[in-house]
């Protein structure tokens, strides 16, 4: 009883649109920053941008990220991405292999997983069941798809793009049977959002659904301490295939298990934050965010 009550509560619609309308205004006003970055606006103006007012705008960022606008608008900046790459690209393994010191601060120590078999992959899923829920976020809805054994999946859309990023998802794996499970997958959802939840002696368990050097690429983004960024060629040396850059960056691209499985933190060649398959806005508002939560620690 008490679980079925807790679901609700979660999902109910006042504060699923809640969460939307935050993350809207929130997508507003990076999106100015991001254009008008250099020149450092006024929050009057990215407030203006956002359809809020100042002290909302204000007190929105503190709420969503932990930090004032700001801050968060420096931390979105190319530059500060680019430095972010400077500090972790030179000494690869240093960054990899850095600790935690504060907890929620490595994503991977959360984080367990398997791979399914090349011959699950091929086979597109054939006899398995996928179980999905949109769920809210920090970044917009989320499509959080799970299997028997764990997390298989994680996207993100705007309003009224849901049906095409779960068609977009189910692509992905076209013979797989398909069901909507909301309280099913509402769990999961607050595992990953919900930083409190972020324990190492409790692990989330994601299953990497890919080709082997998909998987390989999966592997080493889930040790990328959160606050780094690496880019492609980096991650082509550690999986011992250093001409592979190009490669490296489809299988970044393929990741169905978005912010989970950090893609959001490698970067192309100079630092460019290059595409995002969710929106490179979404992968900004990714990168201020995490800035934010390793703040606080």
């Amino acid at each position: 009883m008490n679980r079925a009550i807790h679901d609700q509560n979660l999902t109910r619609p006042g504060t699923h649109n809640a969460a939307v309308r935050d993350y809207d205004s929130v997508r507003r006003a990076i999106a100015f920053i991001s254009e008008h970055w250099r020149t450092q606006p006024t929050i009057e103006a990215v407030a203006d941008a956002a359809a809020v007012t100042p002290d909302e705008l204000h007190h929105l960022f503190r709420r969503w990220a932990g930090l004032t606008p700001k801050a968060f608008m420096q931390a979105l900046t190319l530059d500060h991405a680019k430095g972010l790459l400077r500090d972790s690209a030179s000494i690869l393994d240093a960054a990899l292999d850095s600790g935690l010191s504060g907890p929620g601060r490595l994503h991977d120590l959360f984080v367990t997983h398997e791979a399914m078999s090349p011959g699950e992959w091929k086979n597109g899923g054939a006899d398995m069941t996928l179980r999905y829920g949109f769920h809210p976020s920090p970044f917009g809805t989320a499509i959080v798809i799970a299997t028997g054994r764990g997390l298989a999946g994680l996207a993100f859309a705007d309003p009224g793009e849901e049906p095409a990023a779960l068609a977009d998802m189910q692509r992905r794996w076209p013979r797989a049977n398909y069901l909507e499970d909301l309280g099913g997958t509402s769990e999961l959802a607050r595992r990953i959002f919900d930083t409190k939840l972020w324990r190492p002696d409790q692990p989330l368990r994601v299953v990497l659904i890919g080709t082997d050097f998909e998987v390989r690429v999966w592997e080493t983004l889930l040790k990328i301490p959160m606050g780094r960024a690496v880019c492609y060629s980096d991650i082509a040396t550690r999986i011992k295939s250093p001409k592979a850059s190009r490669a490296v960056g489809a299988a970044v691209g393929k990741n169905p298990i978005s912010f989970v499985v950090p893609c959001h933190r490698a970067l192309g060649k100079g630092g460019a934050l290059t595409g995002y398959h969710w929106g490179v806005t979404r992968k900004q508002a990714m990168i201020g965010w995490e800035a934010g939560q390793v703040g606080m620690h």
